[in-house]
């Protein structure tokens, strides 16, 4: 029995398959495997989270000089032999850490501070190898979406930087006959810095991984201009503190005052200023480097208290709670820092304070993310 027809049905058209539906600009433009490459960058975010921590503890430690060569190659393989571990003890005992602070230290103890540094230099190998692989992978299987092959090239090109930065602080403390017995505190700034800028665009990217083109393209109409440029500021004043964070650290200066609000019982410490040039205290006086850093800290909470009072009055609930959480990671930020000078830098209040700082500047990254592309919230959704 034959079916009925519809009178509208088109002589001809029996037996045709519906037409494919064109697929608009910006579906074209988010072709590739966006999902997999924001997996591959969160790997890449954890590496670099760790190696963070491990380098803030191979510091802690006073074992960064323990290699005093950069073998970015052979250098992966440690001391194999009893003659292999003497060779490096050797060349340790031929600089100025060893003769003035470590001279009492034996084979056994230079093998403690040897393995923080080859581990740490080991996981900047790790991550170099994921990143490689991972950018040729996406590569050869034509997989980065249109648009994105500088962003994850710069990844690399950061990466391979800070290798060299890496070596450039490292090798500032390798003298003989300098009396120098670390490394340049501003270098070491400018190391951590540039991984706090390595991990930031990393999250950056991961946050717009994590929506479709479409979506971002239609948030962006709804920017919060004024909260954006208030979180912008935010971040770089976070990055300032970070930085003195560092220069801090450099110089042990977290364990010259123990006491606060007070300074050696003073506001202004004593002989705050007393190096010529006068330059040289803001990179090699105790005194005046944790006073900067503790006057930074009270002006970046007195401006975050700004934004999260701005932040507030969003229209969006998931960026409201953005700024909220980045409230409340920098005040326990502040509180863990009074923490660490009351306890004079203790290893594990330290690196804390560090860990921690890496949790602040996330979630600030977060929050002006969402001030740039906010989540539209349905009436439904608020109520």
């Amino acid at each position: 029995m034959s079916q009925k027809r519809s009178i509208f049905e088109e002589v001809g058209d029996t037996g045709l398959k519906e037409a494919p539906k064109a697929v608009g600009v910006i579906d074209s433009g988010a072709k590739g495997a966006r999902r997999g490459i924001r997996i591959w960058l969160m790997i890449l975010f954890a590496l670099v989270f760790v190696m963070i921590a491990v380098g803030g503890l191979t510091r802690l430690t006073d074992s960064g000089l323990s290699i005093t060569e950069w073998r970015p190659v052979t250098g992966a393989i440690p001391p194999m032999s009893a003659a292999d571990w003497q060779s490096e003890f050797d060349k340790y005992k031929q600089i100025d850490q060893w003769a003035i602070d470590n001279n009492w230290m034996t084979l056994a103890d230079f093998k403690s501070i040897y393995w923080w540094e080859w581990g740490h230099r080991q996981l900047g190998r790790v991550i170099g190898l994921v990143w490689a692989l991972g950018f040729a992978g996406f590569a050869l299987a034509r997989q980065i979406p249109t648009g994105w092959t500088g962003r994850l090239v710069l990844i690399g090109a950061l990466g391979g930087l800070q290798g060299a930065v890496g070596w450039w602080m490292v090798a500032s403390g390798v003298t003989s006959g300098e009396g120098v017995t670390t490394v340049a505190s501003y270098r070491l700034a400018t190391h951590l810095g540039l991984a706090f800028v390595i991990l930031g665009f990393i999250t950056w990217y991961i946050l717009l991984l994590g929506r479709s083109e479409r979506d971002l393209m239609q948030a962006r109409r709804g920017k919060e201009a004024k909260l954006f440029g208030m979180s912008t500021g935010l971040l770089h004043m976070t990055g300032v503190q970070i930085l003195l964070g560092a220069l801090v650290a450099g110089i042990d200066a977290g364990r010259s005052f123990t006491d606060w609000p007070m300074m050696g019982g003073n506001l202004f410490p004593a002989d705050a200023l007393y190096m010529e040039p006068i330059w040289r205290n803001f990179f090699e006086n105790p005194g005046f480097v944790q006073f900067t850093h503790r006057i930074w800290g009270y002006l970046l909470l007195i401006f975050a208290i700004v934004v999260w009072r701005r932040g507030q009055g969003s229209a969006h609930g998931h960026t409201r709670f953005a700024f909220n959480a980045a409230f409340a990671a920098i005040a326990v930020q502040i509180a863990v820092g009074i923490a660490t000078v009351l306890y004079a830098a203790q290893v594990h209040i330290a690196i804390t304070h560090q860990a921690i700082a890496v949790v602040v500047w996330v979630l600030i990254l977060r929050a002006r993310f969402l001030s740039h592309y906010p989540i539209a919230t349905s009436v439904r959704d608020a109520s």
